[in-house]
């Protein structure tokens, strides 16, 4: 009996240990995360709320500085937040709900629900939609290029027309993947006409009041009074200003949440309370034409982190930020939703999971090195000047720019620069970059430098072309291009004039800018790119713009 009794005592002891141990692992993990939002955990600025959950559970809730700064409302697990295109997975999800109740099918053209889009050459379906593949232009980017005031937006019934004006596309269906918030956009319009209800009352009556998401709603009309709703906000040099909109877009976003909300949709793919059928359904990714697979899903990214399979999507507008990172393997998701644009909670969400499944994951065996231990080398003037010129993407025709400060590489893209650090002979890397950034300098046979291959973290190799140098042009070469410029699709008219030397781009609405001429006849500016188009006489008669997810837009000369 006393034998029993010490080795009851022993155990105990140890159950007592292991219990206080783990109390104390959780606190450090709990430590490392508070650290990670600790540059917004304050009453003076926005933040960031978090959830994170295991095994069924939400094992850390927090909000880390104000919803409000007006009013000093904290940030808590129950603010609402706007979160963007973390939505798309909502709207997916209602599409797939009326594919399997036998409403609509995937495969239907989407003019059966919608007879005043165009004729396209090829039928574009609901399919194509879903996966990104349908060709069809990005409406944010074509606004961009409409020149809109900041304070203007299209409503929904102009966006609908704006599309059925477009007369091109970016590609042929199911030929490529390009992220379009058109057709995310048009799901919406195409759930309501299908099943006669809106999409957030369809989302509410199947989604949102099955889960018992009280606090989740699609956000059609932007005077809605929603409780406990956090403002979001952009920096200034004095402190912060509220972002505001008037868009009631939903479908490519529009949703409206809390952390404690995305617990209960986080736990319906593994409970299937909305039927397993539909949760398979909506993780299942897209194919184009080729046979390629891709890894988007249903409003879902498939893919792997460190070894891990990771199911997530991220977003952001008005001021929020917000990503949902699934890992189904361990049971184990990161909900983080920012009230401030500058936060990044893709990367929050990542730097909380490398905490939480440190003894789980695995760096990549290609894995870019860390950048404090990368060696860098010594090239000569010469070396780094015969890198020096402009590089078009094969692809998106988007245009890079490497140009020499200081005995330095620097590379130009979308507005932004940064330097170029040698690690080899023709591998450099962009170390003051957000993401991990490397470019690969392809000499010719005759070692000259003629293509280039960009890797950046997160997203596709992007190969280059570089164009032929090109002597400044002069006054009278760059007068051949001024001129007004209109386009029936969004409608458009573009004033380009040589002012002091360079050819610049004039709107109303838009700030003066200066086209930088790439190659013969190309130019570009800011985020977009301009290609002139001769007659049979060598006379200019217009130019075809492209600017991302918007391509192929022919302006003619008036």
């Amino acid at each position: 009996m006393k034998k029993f009794l010490q080795e009851s005592k022993l155990l105990w002891i140890f159950l007592l240990i292991a219990f206080v141990a783990s109390l104390v692992s959780a606190d450090e993990k709990t430590d490392k995360v508070d650290k990670l939002f600790s540059k917004w955990d304050s009453t003076v600025s926005p933040g960031a709320a978090l959830a994170i959950i295991k095994d069924g559970e939400i094992i850390y809730k927090r909000g880390y500085g104000m919803a409000n700064l007006e009013h000093n409302i904290p940030l808590t697990s129950t603010s609402v937040f706007r979160i963007g295109s973390t939505s798309k997975q909502f709207t997916a999800s209602c599409i797939a709900i009326l594919a399997l109740q036998g409403k609509i099918s995937l495969d239907d053209n989407i003019r059966k629900y919608m007879p005043e889009l165009p004729k396209y050459e090829k039928p574009i379906t609901i399919r194509h939609l879903v996966h990104h593949t349908s060709g069809i232009r990005d409406y944010l980017t074509l606004s961009d290029i409409a020149a809109l005031p900041d304070d203007h937006f299209y409503t929904p019934e102009e966006t609908v027309e704006l599309l059925s004006r477009q007369k091109g596309s970016n590609f042929p269906p199911g030929e490529e993947h390009l992220y379009s918030n058109s057709g995310y956009f048009l799901m919406g319009v195409i759930v309501k006409r299908a099943s006669g209800k809106s999409l957030n009352d369809f989302a509410q009556k199947h989604i949102f009041k099955p889960l018992g998401m009280k606090n989740t709603h699609f956000h059609d009309d932007h005077t809605m009074v929603v409780k406990n709703r956090a403002d979001g906000y952009s920096p200034t040099k004095k402190g912060f200003r509220i972002d505001m909109t008037t868009l009631d877009h939903v479908g490519d976003g529009g949703v409206f949440t809390t952390v404690e909300d995305l617990f209960l949709w986080d736990q319906a793919f593994y409970s299937y309370k909305l039927g397993k059928e539909l949760m398979e359904l909506i993780q299942t990714p897209g194919v184009l034409n080729n046979g390629e697979k891709l890894d988007y899903a249903f409003g879902l990214g498939i893919n792997e982190y460190k070894g891990l399979k990771r199911v997530s999507h991220g977003g952001g507008f008005a001021g929020f930020r917000a990503q949902m990172a699934r890992f189904p393997g361990q049971k184990f998701t990161v909900v983080c939703l920012a009230n401030l644009g500058t936060i990044n909670p893709s990367r929050l969400c990542l730097k909380v999971a490398d905490i939480y499944l440190a003894d789980k994951l695995k760096e990549p065996e290609k894995a870019p090195k860390e950048k404090k231990k990368i060696k860098a080398v010594t090239l000569s003037k010469q070396e780094l000047e015969g890198k020096v010129g402009n590089y078009e993407d094969e692809r998106t025709g988007e245009w890079i720019i490497i140009s020499m400060k200081e005995g330095k590489l620097v590379f130009g893209a979308a507005g932004r620069k940064y330097a170029l650090t040698p690690v080899s002979k023709t591998r450099f890397q962009a170390l003051d970059a957000p993401f991990d950034n490397s470019i690969e300098f392809i000499p010719d046979e005759k070692g000259i430098i003629r293509k280039a291959k960009t890797t950046i973290e997160g997203g596709e190799d992007s190969n280059l072309v570089k164009s032929s140098l090109l002597s400044p042009l002069t006054p009278a070469q760059l007068k051949e291009y001024a001129g007004d410029y209109f386009n029936d699709e969004l409608p458009v008219t573009y004033k380009l004039a040589v002012e002091k030397g360079s050819l610049f781009f004039k709107h109303k609405n838009a700030p003066k800018g200066a086209l930088k001429a790439m190659d013969r006849d190309k130019f570009t500016m800011r985020w977009f790119n301009l290609e002139f188009v001769r007659d049979k006489r060598k006379r200019i008669k217009g130019f075809v713009l492209g600017a991302g997810r918007a391509a192929n837009i022919e302006f003619v000369k008036k």
